[in-house]
């Protein structure tokens, strides 16, 4: 029976206690896969973590609350909710809570955010979060005098730091897996990673780095359209091989190239990034539309999605602006970004038109419902959010289905292109990065590059051109920065920093 009050010491512990028992099951579970823990080296890697989870939390709990019982208490509380959301995602959809994902999760808009509510969310939310929050509420805390607390604070340190260095022998595989454990320990993971993920923005926000003047070389009417797939796998298209015909219509479809390609990282923000520099960089430097309009290009932005970097363009169109001129069940889905858009492209006054479409068509977890119900053409789907309680044959079929959608959409973005007789047309889709479906059990996305298995780096790259005389490279692999430079060379804008080694065009 858990005590109304508590000396401060015995309250710290306890909660340090709860704390482990509560949420660092997908630590453990990660350290035991990782090593050979019947060696006596890997016992004492697993018993030294413990021990060190339980004093750090222990250490920096008893800090708090001595400093401010109230203000204590409300950290705890903060982080045991916390906590138990984090945890539901990770033994749900085995993602790490490391920066990245931290940045998925604070450009999540609500739409992508209600569609992981489940009744199983609800239920880690009450036990493992508000549960423990009522006790630590109301639970009286017995505080110590400063010398006992300076003597219990100096020795836990004291404790801790010759633990650190009685593991020196085993730092290289802790330093190896660190980004990995970090973000798995609760409740640090979030918190040093949204500071990391806040200081890094400030840094690369502070102001964009402007690309060298660009010059267009011609008067021909050139038009390209860039789609931005999302979450889509280049293992579940047919193009690309797979048994199940999910490209019925691009399949047909003559002057299509489709290239293998590798994403730079396994997030939205990440890849669309990339997909819009002309390097591969961390630096905030001038994206693709960014640049082209500031050099005088007609650029076009839709999007029923999120995550890109800065866009300083005049036309940049969310769905929501679309919604008035669409009719039809089409308009609730991708297609809505097709809305009157030929009708865009022959009203511009300018020659050389960039027009970006950022899809939302393949993401998880609810991908059923990211297609029209004509589309449903391999069944049984997965309709729940909670991925683990699908089969993977239900997994699999939903995701397809969105590939299927995905395949139509492109084809009717060709179709319209084709009708552009005084037009110079390119489409071009490539996706943010890839998604897991089930394999190695993990779901979605979002794990470190280094760890990520291939299904969430390796992505289409699909390329139409109205030109048959048009040639194209003969590129085994490809990368998302080949967008940056193709879209120079198709246009014909001359720029110091092209890069002829990133283009796909003879």
């Amino acid at each position: 029976m858990l005590k109304s009050s508590l000396k401060i010491t015995h309250f710290a512990l306890l909660m340090s206690f709860i704390n482990f028992v509560f949420f660092h099951y997908p630590f453990f579970k990660f350290v035991v896969n990782n090593l050979d823990y019947s060696s006596f080296n890997g016992i004492i890697i697993i018993i030294s973590l413990v021990i060190a989870m339980l004093v750090a939390n222990f250490f920096a709990f008893y800090l708090i609350l001595f400093l401010s019982r109230y203000f204590g208490k409300f950290l705890l509380v903060l982080f045991f909710n916390i906590n138990a959301l984090a945890i539901y995602f990770i033994n749900t959809y085995s993602i790490i809570i490391d920066e990245s994902m931290v940045g998925n999760i604070l450009n999540t808009n609500y739409g992508e955010s209600s569609s992981f509510f489940s009744f199983r969310l609800i239920v880690y939310i009450i036990f493992l979060g508000i549960l423990p929050s009522i006790y630590i509420i109301k639970t009286k805390i017995i505080s110590v005098s400063l010398k006992k607390f300076l003597t219990t604070f100096s020795l836990t340190l004291l404790f801790l730091i010759v633990l650190i260095f009685v593991n020196a022998g085993n730092w290289l595989w802790i330093d190896k897996n660190s980004k990995t454990l970090g973000g798995l320990a609760m409740p640090w993971s979030y918190s040093v990673n949204t500071s990391l993920f806040y200081i890094h923005k400030y840094k690369k926000n502070e102001k964009e780095i402007l690309l060298p003047k660009a010059v267009i070389k011609d008067n021909k009417k050139s038009v390209v359209v860039l789609v931005i797939g999302e979450s889509a796998r280049s293992q579940n298209f047919s193009l690309y091989g797979y048994k199940k015909n999910t490209n019925p219509y691009l399949s047909k479809t003559d002057n299509l190239y489709h290239f293998n390609a590798i994403a730079s990282a396994t997030y939205t923000t990440g890849g669309v990034k990339s997909i819009l520099d002309y390097k591969k960089t961390d630096a905030l430097y001038e994206i693709l539309p960014n640049y082209l309009y500031r050099n005088h290009v007609e650029v076009i932005w839709r999007t029923s999605n999120w995550g890109e970097p800065p866009v300083h363009i005049k036309n940049y169109q969310k769905k929501d602006a679309l919604l008035p001129y669409c009719k039809g069940e089409q308009c609730n889905y991708d297609e809505i970004l097709l809305t009157r858009l030929k009708e865009q492209i022959l009203s511009s006054k300018k020659n050389k038109i960039l027009i970006i479409l950022h899809t939302s068509t393949s993401h998880g977890p609810t991908y059923s419902k990211k297609y029209l119900p004509k589309f449903e053409v391999f069944k049984p789907v997965c309709n729940s959010v909670e991925l683990g309680n699908c089969s993977q044959t239900e997994l699999i079929n939903a995701y397809d289905n969105t590939i299927v959608y995905t395949d139509y959409i492109l084809h009717n973005i060709i179709e319209d292109l084709k009708q552009l007789k005084n037009y110079n047309s390119a489409m071009i889709f490539v996706s943010d990065h890839g998604e897991s479906l089930g394999e190695k059990n993990l779901y979605m996305h979002g794990l470190p590059l280094s760890i990520a298995p291939k299904e969430q780096y390796e992505i289409p790259f699909i390329v139409w051109v109205s030109d048959p005389k048009k040639q194209i490279k003969p590129n085994k692999v490809v990368s998302q920065n080949y967008v940056f430079h193709s879209v120079l060379k198709f246009l014909n804008i001359e720029s110091p920093i092209y890069n002829e080694d990133l283009n796909i065009f003879k």
